[in-house]
């Protein structure tokens, strides 16, 4: 038996190698990259559909309701964007830099996170944000004042940041324009009395003043990060944070069965929407931490593939 146990991993192996080969074979033809993301596009698109994500419909709404005028209020011609951002992501051709990937973000998260509690379905993202945010609550005993948002995208996590924190001031930072265009007109439409106040920046130099912040908020933003600009968001967290401050990570765990079970060939093709990916599972997060001027951070797993990290300035 045990010899059939070992023909039978080794057959596995030489499978999952013959399959990494040939999809980074496939990647690396431009034409058949792009016909495999449209193709695993479509798909994704309609497997949200048949779980209750109307895709399609969200995105057509959104792109009805004039964000070009949301766009006009948060863009900052002037910014210079950092090499890395200027790069295809999550199948986008054009990255995070147009409407088509700011219009289907609230629909990716939602497909994507219905995976993580099968039994939760689309109500999944919810539960990702309110497993982070039990974490906070559990180690910031003071409610924060004044939270930043980094990497805020179309606003999902600053949105949900107030409704834990009614009572703070919350900014949200991202890089994408047409992201921000998004998260503003989520702000007028909800005619809350209070809302974000959203800046077009890079999150390793937001602009902001030093010590005005007693949380910032990094949600699911590292993994999208080569390493260096992570770090330099570490700092430049540092800086942003009062005395007794927090800055509070959620991502993904590379420590998790999820991810090392996960076939290579299965993984290729994540990295190839994820490009700074190999440099956020290889990142000593706690010794960046250390580094960048905070405590020895608390790390705690929030779902079967995420965790989340607390780090503390000194008081």
């Amino acid at each position: 038996m045990p010899e059939v146990g070992g023909s039978t991993t080794v057959a596995t192996n030489i499978t999952d190698r013959l399959l990494t080969h040939l999809v980074n074979g496939v990647l690396d033809i431009k034409p058949l990259a792009n016909f495999a993301k449209h193709q695993a596009r479509q798909m994704i698109i309609q497997r949200a559909e048949k779980m209750g994500v109307p895709w399609r419909q969200k995105a057509a709404d959104l792109l009805h309701s004039n964000l070009d005028t949301y766009f006009d209020q948060v863009n900052n011609p002037n910014l210079t964007y950092p090499p890395y951002y200027v790069t295809s992501f999550h199948a986008y051709e054009q990255g995070n830099l147009n409407w088509t990937a700011a219009t289907e973000v609230e629909a990716a998260a939602l497909s994507v996170h219905a995976t993580i509690w099968p039994e939760a379905g689309v109500q999944g993202d919810a539960r990702l944000r309110q497993s982070y945010h039990d974490v906070l609550r559990q180690h910031i005993q003071t409610p924060p004042r004044d939270i930043v948002d980094i990497g805020c995208s179309v606003g999902m996590s600053t949105f949900a940041l107030q409704e834990v924190y009614p009572e703070a001031n919350l900014t949200g930072v991202d890089l994408s324009p047409y992201f921000l265009a998004v998260a503003a007109y989520r702000s007028q439409q909800s005619g809350s009395a209070r809302v974000p106040r959203w800046l077009h920046a890079a999150g390793e130099n937001t602009g902001l003043p030093d010590a005005a912040f007693d949380l910032v908020s990094l949600f699911l933003i590292c993994h999208e990060l080569p390493q260096a600009a992570t770090q330099q968001i570490f700092r430049e967290a540092r800086r942003l944070l009062r005395p007794g401050g927090h800055l509070a990570i959620m991502d993904m765990n590379p420590g998790s069965e999820a991810y090392e079970k996960m076939p290579p060939y299965v993984f290729t093709l994540l990295k190839s929407t994820e490009p700074y990916l190999d440099e956020y599972f290889s990142l000593d997060v706690s010794q960046a931490l250390v580094e960048a001027g905070f405590q020895a951070p608390i790390i705690e797993f929030n779902s079967r593939r995420h965790r989340t990290i607390v780090a503390a300035v000194g008081a």
